[in-house]
């Protein structure tokens, strides 16, 4: 499902690693999307950030995506027969240095979307034609059971929060800060948990 990080990553360059990866990777197109990688994830980052969310929340934004990102932690590559897994690709790194809020929504944005198309009748209606077509690669809306299971996640107050900045950071030409302007706060978040 994921591969193994090629590089060794600590407290002191996982920031660096990340910001790298933004500015590497991040003019690749999202998903059909009218904005880039890094413009989507700096999108839903800014819009948390403008709605006075936490700053686990605003990083676990920044962050959600960073699974499509690099082949270091889970290649970017979305085929029309399956998912490719990059919530739980980006998962594996973010648990490692951020807390459990943070590392929930990454691993469960996917899962979001197919929980609140069980539960909100009308939020199917406000998805991207991108947003349905992964929709269905993903699983579809979840059944009963699964939602009773998502339900019980303690962080899915937060998870909800990144999914609806997910869905709404894909404006073309929108103006957000870059990723220099998150790095502090993301470090800050990384030594608080690293050192506990």
């Amino acid at each position: 499902m994921t591969t193994p990080i090629k590089q060794t990553l600590d407290v002191d360059n996982i920031v660096a690693f990340i910001g790298d990866i933004f500015a590497r990777r991040g003019g690749e197109e999202y998903l059909g999307e009218g904005v880039t990688m890094a413009e989507h994830m700096l999108q839903a980052a800014h819009l948390v950030e403008q709605n006075g969310e936490s700053d686990t929340v605003i990083v676990a934004a920044l962050l959600h995506d960073i699974g499509h990102f690099t082949s270091e932690f889970g290649a970017f590559s979305m085929s029309d027969t399956k998912d490719n897994y990059h919530d739980a690709a980006g998962a594996v790194v973010v648990e490692q240095f951020f807390p459990r809020a943070v590392t929930d929504c990454v691993r469960l944005h996917v899962a979001a979307k197919r929980y609140l198309c069980a539960v909100d009748p009308g939020y199917f209606a406000k998805l991207s034609p991108a947003s349905v077509h992964s929709l269905r690669l993903q699983g579809g809306p979840m059944t009963d059971e699964q939602v009773a299971r998502f339900s019980q996640n303690p962080n899915l107050a937060d998870v909800i929060k990144v999914r609806l900045a997910d869905d709404a950071g894909k404006v073309t030409g929108a103006s957000t800060p870059d990723f220099a302007h998150y790095a502090p706060l993301v470090q800050r978040l990384v030594d608080a948990h690293c050192m506990r």
